[in-house]
């Protein structure tokens, strides 16, 4: 049977609920609903060549919404992310041809946009556009919209990258608390300061460092960790600091750790622990596994 990264299932999931949500028809309309006429005469300060423009002319009669213009750039900055996806262009290159854009696409910006820096941007989207509609001979709007979409999944992957950490945790600390309702381990409703009490007065806190500690009586009993980075080169790195919060627990304390990676050599590092339960992030996406370290858990 295919081995999966449960990491896989949490991107695909994510991914298609984010672009369910069809962020670039909500820009799309920002772009519409613009104020006023704009004034994209001459095209060539705009860095638009006059074949795409006569090319889109016969498409749309409303250029906007395939040639960026600074004015709605600075008016409604989000729309960066429309234009740069109609470009095919990372946020990345953005950056190294003009400059940094995600305070604008993330809804950050504080301060004003100035009008040079509109038109800087403007000017980079628009030849690179201009650049995709002349290299193809049935270029069509929907081409654009395409690539727009294109570009969203390529951004969130690389926001994916950046966070696996944190949603490996948001997935093993949701599955856990859905495990201990089905079970009727704890009352409906989430407490106000975060921690369940289960039947035998143990304390399920989620926080940080650890990720999850069960406590009784006071006393530490149980502790999970939670790592899903999978890259095999930061492996021991990820152990050193799991180490060094494992050895803060008591004796008595059972830690579990749950890796999105484990190489032999951590493997080996970790049964030299031996006060370590260790799971891969993958087990979380087998049914069977998932019931079996559920039930070793809490029982």
């Amino acid at each position: 049977m295919t081995k999966f990264s449960g990491t896989t299932f949490v991107r695909s999931k994510l991914f298609a609920e984010i672009i369910s949500r069809r962020g670039d028809q909500t820009l799309r309309k920002a772009i519409e609903d613009h104020p006023g006429i704009l004034a994209f005469d001459p095209i060539e300060d705009l860095l638009i060549s006059p074949e795409a423009w006569n090319r889109v002319a016969k498409i749309t009669d409303s250029p906007r919404l395939v040639f960026a213009h600074p004015e709605i750039l600075a008016a409604a900055p989000q729309t960066s992310a429309y234009y740069r996806g109609m470009a095919l262009l990372s946020r990345k290159r953005v950056t190294q041809n003009a400059l940094n854009v995600t305070s604008w696409e993330e809804g950050k910006q504080t301060s004003p946009i100035r009008p040079d820096k509109a038109l800087k941007v403007a000017r980079l989207y628009n030849a690179v556009i201009c650049s995709i509609i002349g290299g193809s001979s049935d270029w069509s709007l929907e081409n654009g919209y395409r690539n727009i979409l294109a570009t969203m999944g390529i951004t969130l992957d690389g926001m994916f990258r950046n966070h696996i950490g944190d949603m490996a945790e948001e997935l093993v600390k949701g599955r856990l608390l859905d495990w201990v309702r089905e079970h009727d381990l704890v009352p409906p409703g989430d407490p106000p300061d975060g921690v369940y009490r289960l039947p035998d007065n143990t304390l399920m806190r989620f926080g940080s460092e650890p990720d999850i500690a069960f406590e009784r009586d006071g006393q530490l009993v149980a502790t999970i960790e939670i790592k899903g980075g999978e890259d095999p080169a930061g492996a021991l790195e990820r152990l050193g600091a799991m180490s060094k919060s494992f050895a803060e627990t008591p004796s008595s304390c059972i830690n579990f750790l749950i890796a999105g990676v484990i190489t032999p050599e951590m493997r080996s590092r970790l049964d030299g622990i031996g006060i370590v339960k260790a799971y891969e992030l993958d087990d979380m996406s087998d049914e069977k596994k998932w019931n079996a370290f559920a039930m070793e858990v809490f029982h």
